[in-house]
């Protein structure tokens, strides 16, 4: 279904000594094809005059474009917050339909918000929308990769997203990266407050994905800077480093992600009947396979008939990485 209106876009964008790089980002999104309203900034407690910058690119983009003022709203955090709640201050304050999350760091490509309007203006039923990224260096260099070949995303997860069957690819490992993505502003009703416990990208998109469609663009319209200071990068693992990370302690990764699953269910089941029945079935079986893999005895010999059991139940390929997961679970220590 077609929307009957134009749609504002906001822009949330979250801060945290970033001065070197914000004046490019800042730029590239008040010189946009299709500019945004607004600009909401969350800075967390900066102390290199972050937030300086911001409004100086913002003054200097208004005088060179007249005729497209972009509002700015600032939040200066006199303590961090740290990322998850940082981006719900600035995606709790944006007002327009359209909600673009961004970075301290990246530069988007000129049209990027005119290319990821559009589809939410064909389909009302779509409420988050993700894409592709070129992976760059500090200096803004390519470097020959792209942030879903470093994510190993495969064309079947692809397939799953286009044909609306997001919901089962995010259950498995999340794919949406915020720097990336566009969201519908309505879906911050079920989403907020966003849990710590989640990144929040991830929390958005797999929420979006229960009651209405998740879709990506396969092309990068952002570079996605990767350097020193990312808390958040992208960088595909060597054969050396998956082997070092399948002896290595599991720690409480399957601990974690359990009370991240039971956090997703208390939620969905707050939604009510707009979440389909087979959705929660599937959390609530992705809980039982987390603490199955939680509870795991730490003599490699002991587990090899119980992970035998559970991947005969098919749930190492519904929520996890199939194969891998097993062969990690058999040889990681405790």
């Amino acid at each position: 279904m077609r929307s009957s209106r134009p749609l504002e876009v906001s822009v949330a964008l979250c801060t945290y000594n970033g001065a070197r790089f914000l004046r490019e980002q800042v730029r590239s999104i008040c010189l946009q094809t299709r500019p945004p309203v607004e600009i909401v900034l969350s800075d967390d407690a900066s102390r290199d005059g972050s937030v300086d910058v911001v409004r100086a690119t913002v003054a200097e983009c208004a005088a060179e474009r007249p005729g497209s003022p972009i509002a700015l709203r600032v939040f200066e955090n006199p303590v961090a917050l740290r990322v998850v709640k940082n981006f719900e201050q600035a995606i709790s304050a944006c007002t327009g339909d359209l909600i673009a999350l961004s970075d301290q760091d990246d530069v988007w490509v000129p049209d990027r918000l005119e290319r990821m309007v559009a589809p939410f203006v064909q389909d009302d039923n779509l409420w988050l929308l993700h894409t592709d990224a070129r992976l760059v260096d500090s200096q803004g260099r390519d470097l020959g990769n792209t942030l879903f070949h470093a994510l190993e995303v495969t064309p079947s997860e692809l397939e799953r997203i286009h044909t609306g069957r997001a919901f089962d690819v995010f259950l498995r490992r999340n794919l949406v990266t915020g720097a990336t993505t566009v969201f519908r502003r309505a879906l911050l009703a079920d989403a907020l407050p966003l849990p710590v416990e989640w990144v929040h990208d991830e929390w958005l998109a797999i929420i979006a994905s229960t009651t209405s469609r998740v879709d990506l663009l396969e092309e990068p319209l952002i570079d996605y800077r990767q350097h020193e200071s990312n808390q958040i990068g992208a960088r595909r693992d060597t054969f050396k480093e998956k082997v070092r990370k399948a002896l290595a302690s599991r720690g409480n990764t399957h601990v974690e992600r359990a009370i991240k699953a039971e956090l997703l269910l208390e939620r969905l089941l707050q939604m009510g009947d707009r979440v389909p029945p087979e959705i929660i079935d599937k959390v609530r079986s992705k809980i039982v396979h987390q603490r199955f893999r939680a509870a795991l005895p730490a003599s490699r010999l002991a587990r090899c008939v119980p992970i035998l059991r559970e991947a005969m139940t098919g749930r190492y390929d519904k929520f996890g990485r199939g194969v891998r997961g097993v062969v990690r679970d058999l040889f990681e220590s405790v």
